[in-house]
């Protein structure tokens, strides 16, 4: 299974009992679907390794509680300390209206109410305090934050987001 195949779903953040049981940090905002796996990817290495699952359980509820199979001691889960948990991105619940996985998002075009058509999304910038919509507008970077008052519409068939920015948002980025 590929990365690309795949989606972030979260981290082993710490050890739970001394039989290898670990505890994850999901990375959602409903928890509760991921609590009965089969199975997961585990990030070793930069490879992604297939883990399978004996049992688990929310824990603290935004924490999953898992044992995995042939993970038995406490050096076994040291040993997979850290690791990113990976899911294939079939198994991600289908979102509706204007929300929407950044990932599939990446080549939409993007349309101001005012300004007209702005460029591709080529990108989601996460490492700021509020995500943004990096634009390709022939070969000119446009940044638009990505603010629910600014999303008017998410146009699946079309892959077009209609926004509506702030008067003079996207001219700071046009000679």
């Amino acid at each position: 299974m590929k990365k690309e195949d795949c989606f972030y779903l979260g981290k082993i953040v710490k050890k739970y009992s001394f039989k290898g049981e670990v505890l994850a940090k999901l990375d959602t905002d409903q928890p509760e679907l991921y609590e009965n796996l089969d199975a997961i990817f585990l990030e070793l290495r930069n490879n992604l390794v297939p883990f399978f699952v004996e049992r688990s359980q929310l824990h603290k509820s935004e924490l999953l509680r898992l044992k995995f199979e042939d993970v038995d001691t406490e050096a076994d889960a040291d040993a997979i300390m850290k690791s990113g948990l990976f899911l294939p991105l079939d198994l991600l619940p289908k979102l509706e209206g204007n929300t929407f996985y950044f990932h599939e998002v990446i080549g939409f075009e993007i349309e101001d109410k005012n300004f007209g058509k702005v460029g591709t999304i080529k990108a989601i910038n996460d490492a700021t305090a509020q995500s943004l919509f990096e634009i390709d507008r022939d070969g000119t970077e446009i940044l638009i934050p990505m603010n629910d008052e600014f999303i008017i519409e998410v146009n699946r068939k079309t892959k077009t987001i209609l926004v509506e920015t702030p008067e003079g948002l996207i001219d700071l980025y046009l000679d």
